[in-house]
């Protein structure tokens, strides 16, 4: 590997990402009196909550399919989910947990699906938080002793009403023991106490654990716990002083190795251990997880590999079957290919490629498809592809087309229903003043209702070409191209707009059609109505894009309504298709970019409560005041409402450095959340905005948390409180100024289409496919002979003048072959390099390439 210079360990990156989707629940226990539950779920990574899922009402058996992808650089400890049952009235109750700790998730290899059963909440076990300390053993001629500097704790688990604790700590070894001060209403204190245990000479022989333990102080009743951390008593005689952050454990945990050498990493207990007695009587949760966890190197060690990726796509081999894309493919599980198909499309967008590189792959399959009617119809990588670019670089666009009528049909929520031995007369609203609705009559008013919806969907796609990404119109430029050069005969005229619109269709618009949650088009999914609706909608935007060839062949006759205005839309449907690809190529400059979108682009926008600091202290919950946000990369505004002609006020986006989570008790307020910059003089100024929900809150943290990744001015902590009646709220500091008390979480983001572009970490991705697919390359490439099918080929001249003899022929497949498993054992070797290194100087790693 060509590469020079030195890496140290601050250099490496760690990747982890977390996927996890919350299927069904099945014999939840009832809740309310008339018998059944109204559960929804709550997620908690660390004990942040980072997900709700919809309420499913009247329910023993609810059924979720929400799903959710998390990047969490720093890593994480553990994943719990609590099922909840609402009440309208009071409390919401707790019906029961499952705790999965994040060993238990990674010994997955293929990650975990399974049925959990759900677990009793126990409040000594509800732990959070850190605390920083330093531990001394005194051994001189004097004295004998222990002392313990309690410095002080942060994210402490809120244990009275009004969202905070009175946190004390105590230290105990064999029967000494010292407690210190009681810190009231604070989830963040500080001490700055030190206190000492006098022991006697025999104890030094003793073994046993030091514990430190904090506890919330109650004035009636008995005192909650707040964790604690154990030290085995001998580590203390290796290092005589240790000093740092400790995170907090359960009461009942009782882990050896807990906070020992790394304070802040322990396990949880492990996956299934839980007590006979419990187990199915709390019912269970069906769950999807897996942890994807990578190590990433600096970008010299990747730049080989991107360096074949591109030249596949900018110098394509003479022989096919020896390009790395090809090799990439033939390796591709069905299961992960949708994810390399995106991870390619990342690292092509990045390099200002991804038109060629789609043009490409586009080629190859079209030139090796002889059946029209079969083109782009598999799962290919050509396929994957193109459909993961549209993701990526349409769903702007897909949100403008879409969205009013999406949320017509959600508002409306009209029953409709076309199948005879589905419709259901119970649930129709009367239609004529003579009684209940006919099943003619729900046939009739259905197709209406239909026909109006499909033509509202039509006519925004087909006026849409302006709205259009030029990059995708070139794509479908290149495609139709490519589609009438294979196929140029008359009778084949469709196919050159079959193969737009089978992936603008039935690919793009379609599919979000039907599921508008997965799509961010809504917040929740869809009821069982509006589920309904969406269906037979999207079955008819299906036949749209399939200019309205396959009607009357399938199954479902009773579609056969809607047939007239499908097949009246494909004229201008086909009219559309032309315009779209009417751009001139050189007009869309493709260079390398960091974000799959302009930056000028609001990538979020809607309405807000924004915290009111000027003019006197309102009552908190009138100091919020409505207001319309947009977000691009470039900037964060916000007016009293979308109107253009509102004056808008901005933050830079280069500005940013810290967006966090507020505390309740701050405004007495949920889902609060702050954005605070520094402008060039040093001053810093910081707004607070209010979200409607969890959810809501947690993509907003994470879209500007995204569009200000790169900043430098980033902050390592900040003050998850509010500076009033002077002093801070969460750590009750006198000092405005005073560093924060609580770590910031800049990089942790919900995963989706809007993920800052990474190359290492697309590429990283990459060679670990490959990696897990090496040993078939060797044998297939560079250990096979020509096979029967290329002599064929062979013979038949579809191979060039270059490569005119099997010899040549296998030459070229090895070469190819040789020198991408070559760049794939450099990569291997400089990771192993890399974790030898870890090893031997825990931490101060020095990496020579």
């Amino acid at each position: 590997m060509k590469t020079s210079g030195k890496t140290t360990l601050s250099e490496m990156a760690k990747n982890t990402s977390l996927y996890f989707r919350i299927v069904e629940g099945r014999s939840l226990p009832a809740k309310d009196v008339s018998g059944t539950s109204d559960p929804y779920c709550i997620v908690k990574v660390d004990n942040e909550v980072v997900a709700r899922t919809a309420t499913v009402w009247k329910n023993l058996n609810p059924f979720w399919g929400e799903e959710y992808t998390l990047h969490l650089p720093t890593g994480f400890h553990s994943l719990s989910f609590y099922v909840m049952d609402e009440d309208t009235i009071g409390h919401d109750d707790v019906i029961g947990k499952i705790l999965l700790s994040k060993d238990a998730i990674g010994a997955q290899a293929k990650g975990l699906d399974n049925w959990l059963n759900l677990t009793r909440v126990d409040p000594d076990e509800e732990v959070q938080g850190e605390i920083h300390l330093g531990l001394e053993l005194l051994r001189d001629a004097k004295r004998i002793g222990l002392r313990c500097h309690f410095i002080e704790a942060r994210d402490l688990a809120p244990r009275d009403i009004s969202g905070t604790s009175d946190p004390f700590a105590r230290i105990l070894f064999n029967n000494h023991s010292a407690e210190t001060s009681i810190i009231k209403k604070t989830r963040f204190p500080h001490w700055s106490e030190t206190l000492e245990l006098e022991l006697e000479t025999w104890e030094l022989t003793e073994g046993g654990n030091v514990t430190v333990e904090v506890w919330d102080w109650d004035m009636v009743g008995k005192n909650d716990f707040l964790g604690k951390v154990e030290i085995p008593f001998a580590c203390l005689h290796k290092t005589p002083v240790l000093q740092g952050w400790f995170r907090l454990l359960p009461l009942g945990n009782h882990e050896d190795d807990a906070g020992l050498l790394s304070p802040l990493s322990s396990r949880c207990p492990p996956l299934f251990l839980y007590p006979r007695k419990q187990r199915g009587k709390l019912g269970a949760l069906r769950l999807k997880v897996r942890l994807v966890e990578d190590r990433i190197l600096p970008s010299m060690y990747y730049q080989p590999l991107i360096d074949l990726l591109v030249e596949s796509v900018i110098s394509p081999a003479e022989v096919e079957d020896s390009s790395p894309l090809t090799m990439l493919e033939e390796v591709t599980t069905v299961e992960s290919r949708q994810d390399v198909a995106m991870t390619l499309v990342k690292i092509y967008l990045g390099q200002g490629l991804v038109v060629p590189f789609l043009d490409y792959l586009s080629t190859r399959e079209v030139n090796h498809t002889s059946d029209p009617n079969t083109l782009f119809r598999s799962n290919s990588l050509a396929s994957k592809a193109m459909e993961q670019f549209m993701k990526a670089v349409g769903m702007l666009y897909l949100h403008e087309v879409l969205k009013p009528i999406i949320n017509r049909i959600f508002e409306e929520k009209k029953y409709i229903e076309l199948d005879p031995c589905k419709i259901d007369l119970n649930r129709t609203r009367r239609i004529s003043f003579k009684g209940a609705a006919s099943e003619a009559e729900v046939r009739e008013s259905s197709v209406e209702m239909l026909q109006g919806y499909l033509s509202s969907v039509v006519e925004s796609i087909v006026g849409s070409v302006a709205q259009c990404p030029p990059v995708m119109r070139v794509a479908f430029k290149q495609l139709h191209k490519r589609v009438e050069e294979q196929f140029p005969e008359p009778e084949n005229e469709d196919v050159k707009y079959l193969a737009i619109s089978g992936f603008f269709f039935l690919r793009f618009f379609a599919p979000a059609i039907l599921t508008p949650k997965l799509f961010h088009l809504r917040d929740q999914h869809a009821d069982t109505r509006t589920s309904r609706t969406l269906l037979l909608l999207a079955k008819a935007v299906q036949s749209v894009g399939n200019l309205g060839l396959q009607l009357g062949h399938g199954k479902e006759l009773w579609m056969e309504p809607l047939h007239p205005i499908i097949l009246c839309s494909v004229a201008s449907v086909k009219d559309f298709l032309d315009k779209l690809i009417d751009i001139d190529q050189d007009s869309v400059s493709e260079v390398p970019q960091r974000a799959v979108f302009l930056p000028s682009v609001t990538v979020k926008e809607g309405y807000l409560q924004k915290h009111k600091t000027e003019g006197p202290q309102l009552l908190s919950r009138f100091a919020f005041k409505k207001r319309y946000f947009w977000l691009s990369s470039e900037t964060l505004s916000y007016a009293k409402t979308l109107d253009l002609w509102q004056v808008r006020s901005s933050i830079p986006i280069q500005c940013v450095c810290v967006v966090e989570r507020v505390d309740e008790n701050a405004f007495q307020q949920q889902h609060v959340m702050q954005v605070v910059a520094k402008d060039n003089d040093g001053q810093i100024h910081t707004i607070y905005i209010q979200c409607k929900n969890v959810n809501e809150l947690n993509q907003w943290l994470s879209a500007i948390r995204k569009a200000s990744i790169y900043n430098e001015r980033m902050l390592p902590s900040f003050h998850p409180g509010a500076y009033r009646s002077g002093k801070w709220t969460c750590c009750l500091q006198a000092n405005r100024a005073t560093l924060g008390c609580s770590r910031t979480h800049s990089a942790v983001t919900l995963g989706d289409w809007s993920d800052p572009l990474d190359p290492d970490a697309e590429t990283q991705t990459i060679y670990k496919q490959l990696l897990q697919g090496r040993d078939k390359l060797r044998k297939q490439y560079l250990e096979a002979e020509t096979t029967p099918e290329e002599e064929k080929r062979l013979n038949s001249g579809l191979l060039t003048d270059g490569a005119d003899s099997s010899g040549q022929l296998l030459k070229h497949r090895q070469a190819a072959a040789a020198r991408l498993l070559g760049v794939v054992l450099d990569l291997e070797q400089a990771h192993a390099t890399f974790q030898q290194k870890e090893r031997e100087e825990g931490g101060s790693l020095i990496l020579t390439p």
